[in-house]
């Protein structure tokens, strides 16, 4: 099982669109896919379910808002408990291997990340004080060591737009970092800021895993940036356009993140609509226009750095 973290710090990016319809390619391709939704907007749970599906059937036991909402993340419910399976989507994967699952996020996800930086403070000594890091920012990647979650080839997070305790669960427990992006300045700003947040995360994180008095059973981390892809790209004459080509390739010579070839353009008729359906704009096209073809080219390039193509594919 392959776990990406998806996230950048600017919000509109199309971090969302990218997670569902990435997770839906990689599933038609005959993958078992699980995304899990991070982000208190809950646009990716919408991508899936109706508002009113989400209201009936999962925003009181069916979201991520309440396994977090313990004093230990996971003490009260399973996090497998809270897989649900959207229908639509499933019906539209054309291939007998393939399957798409989801853990549902909640509003009132944004209140979360206070709640445990007070359950973080509690200790009252300094090994108990480490000891409680590493078990709080380790609960998502334990949880995803349940056996349930064996049958799964690719986990997908889709991470809210900041650097507080849920964003953090969701890198410890990733081997990999996603980060889309527009090819604009404030959307690359925080680019650098985000790697050197991460690399502190995994210092400080790895140090008290290395102390033997607080380690129990948690190993060192390592996530690593697969890389940037750039979203919502404008084309003209079938190239990007010049200032925009110009900044993907100062980012590319600049940044500390790697750069994928991949880029998706801005298309309001595939994405306009995102979420009306169920159903990812990309199982929805027809045809292989040009957007599905950056689709399918990102998918490779993802799936082939996590060794998940066919011939690959564990």
């Amino acid at each position: 099982m392959r776990v990406v973290a998806v996230m950048n710090y600017k919000g509109g990016v199309g971090k969302t669109t990218l997670t569902a319809n990435l997770g839906a390619v990689a599933a038609s391709r005959g993958l078992r896919v699980l995304l899990i939704d991070l982000d208190p907007q809950t646009n990716l749970t919408f991508s899936f379910f109706s508002i009113d599906d989400w209201h009936a059937n999962l925003k009181d036991e069916r979201t991520i808002k309440r396994w977090y909402d313990a004093e230990l993340p996971g003490r009260e419910i399973s996090l497998a408990d809270l897989i649900v399976t959207p229908k639509p989507v499933n019906e539209a994967i054309d291939h007998p291997g393939g399957h798409l699952d989801l853990i549902s996020s909640h509003l009132g996800l944004i209140d979360i990340d206070l709640e445990l930086a007070a359950r973080l403070g509690g200790a009252t000594t300094l090994d108990g004080s480490k000891r409680k890091f590493l078990d709080l920012h380790s609960c998502l990647r334990h949880a995803l060591e349940d056996d349930r979650f064996s049958e799964y080839d690719l986990v997908l997070i889709d991470c809210a737009p900041n650097f507080g305790l849920v964003t953090k669960t969701a890198i410890v427990a990733s081997e990999q970092i996603l980060v889309p992006a527009k090819a604009d300045y404030l959307s690359t700003l925080g680019l650098d800021y985000l790697v050197g947040n991460c690399a502190v995360l995994v210092q400080q994180f790895n140090d008290f895993v290395n102390h033997k008095r607080t380690a129990d059973s948690h190993r060192p981390i390592d996530p690593a940036f697969l890389g940037v892809v750039f979203t919502m790209v404008q084309i003209y004459s079938q190239q990007v356009t010049l200032a925009q080509h110009t900044y993907i390739e100062e980012v590319r010579l600049n940044s500390q993140v790697p750069v994928l070839e991949s880029k998706i353009r801005n298309s309001p008729r595939h994405f306009g609509d995102a979420g009306e359906s169920g159903v990812p704009a990309m199982l929805r096209a027809t045809g292989r226009d040009e957007v599905v073809k950056e689709f399918d080219q990102l998918a490779d390039e993802v799936l082939g750095a996590l060794d998940l193509l066919p011939g690959g594919h564990r």
